[in-house]
């Protein structure tokens, strides 16, 4: 999981898979894209990924659908998620 969440390449598969029609698989596509963006030692592309797409991710988890019984975890793990990317704005400028 460590080198995983270390490419671009799978971040961006994530990114696209919280653009899919499933509601389940866009929850379990934030699950994994959660960690990218919670990992404390994130990589500079990485983090100029979510830094160069941060409207459309923070419209896409705005939008994020939630799961009966875990409606709760899953909206304070999104706002966790749209602080961190929200910083990572306010660091690059």
């Amino acid at each position: 999981m460590k080198r995983y969440i270390l490419e671009v390449c799978y971040l961006n598969i994530m990114i696209g898979l919280l653009k899919d029609s499933s509601k389940n698989i866009r929850i379990c596509a934030f699950h994994i894209f959660k960690v990218f963006v919670a990992n404390p030692n994130k990589p500079r592309d990485i983090i100029q990924v979510l830094v160069d797409n941060h409207r459309e991710l923070l419209k896409l988890l705005h939008n994020l659908p939630t799961s009966k019984g875990e409606d709760e975890q899953l909206d304070e793990e999104r706002d966790l998620i749209i602080k961190e990317i929200e910083k990572l704005v306010r660091l690059s400028v």
